[in-house]
């Protein structure tokens, strides 16, 4: 006999139907007259991380809110992550209340704005400002033409959801009251002491101070969780042979040759990454005429991949 109990999932099931951990951020957008609001959500998660031109997020929201019809508007936004302390939460909790305008939202806004790193390259454009107090923030645009949501209209006044013949699967209005956008970052904004962190190694003491939100609330309070020291765990240390790297070089379509210590070096990897790795060490090769690989030029390809590293996460 199972030693769990049924619970049917309901509408918002992440909230009725489950304890599920999520981040908050305050998201802004602009309003028609290009001022900066600001609203409450956990509906976040990272959707592009790997293989296109561009890394996104994905944001679901209620299709009514002055945050959805703002990007179907205006396309452009900011994720600001605050810190947990209590008086914090309590004004990002306050900024949530549904049906308020963006001005009654913003008229005792207890924060401040200033503006980012894309209207600093780009004086003469009009984008969200970030919130000063947030220990990171990231720019973004919505990629309106992914589903064909590039013709979303806004709601006409007085509409409180969307009646459409047609709804869209994963991009833009995608249910009478739901809304998904993909929203590709633009500028990853970070304190820095946090940048800092990431650029020369993050010890446990080096994490900011996030609130993480639980998802289930009732009728009366909305839970979250402080930060914690947060506790390391050595990930597995598993290596392959020689042997089997050698196997994986082969196979490659290149006269590109790896000496036996130039593939010792890569043992480590796991054998699902083995292909990619190898093939940048081929390109890095034929961009340079070389055709043996050995220790010294392991090393090279090793110490550019760790500069580019570095140099991307300055930008």
């Amino acid at each position: 006999m199972s030693s769990f109990q049924n619970l049917r999932p309901v509408d918002n099931f992440y909230q009725s139907s489950l304890f599920f951990p999520m981040p908050v951020v305050l998201v802004s957008t602009l309003t028609d007259e290009g001022k900066t609001t600001c609203g409450p959500y956990s509906l976040l998660a990272p959707f592009y991380v790997a293989g296109k031109d561009y890394y996104a997020f994905l944001l679901e929201c209620r299709n009514s809110s002055n945050t959805a019809q703002n990007l179907i508007k205006h396309k452009k936004c900011v994720l600001n992550f605050l810190g947990d302390d209590r008086k914090t939460f309590k004004e990002t909790v306050r900024l949530g209340w549904p049906g308020d305008t963006p001005e009654e939202k913003m008229k005792d806004f207890r924060f401040h704005l200033e503006d980012g790193l894309r209207k600093e390259e780009d004086p003469e454009g009009v984008y969200p400002q970030v919130i000063t107090e947030a220990l990171q923030a990231v720019e973004c645009t919505w990629v309106d033409t992914l589903d064909n949501a590039q013709d979303d209209p806004p709601l006409a006044e007085g509409q409180d959801h969307y009646e459409l013949e047609k709804y869209h699967d994963f991009n833009g209005i995608t249910t009478p009251y739901g809304a998904h956008f993909v929203l590709k970052i633009e500028k990853i904004l970070m304190k820095e002491k946090y940048q800092k962190a990431i650029i020369n190694g993050v010890k446990s003491a080096d994490f900011p101070h996030l609130p993480v939100d639980y998802g289930y609330r009732d009728s009366k309070n909305f839970w979250y969780h402080k930060h914690r020291r947060l506790i390391p765990e050595l990930l597995p240390q598993r290596q392959t042979t020689v042997a089997s790297v050698r196997y994986a070089a082969k196979r490659l379509q290149t006269d590109v040759e790896f000496t036996d210590e130039a593939l010792g070096m890569l043992v480590k990897v796991p054998r699902i990454f083995l292909p990619t790795v190898l093939k940048g060490c081929v390109k890095w090769a034929e961009e340079n005429g070389v055709k043996k690989i050995d220790v010294q030029e392991m090393q090279i390809i090793n110490d550019k991949r760790s500069k580019e590293k570095k140099s991307d996460r300055k930008k």
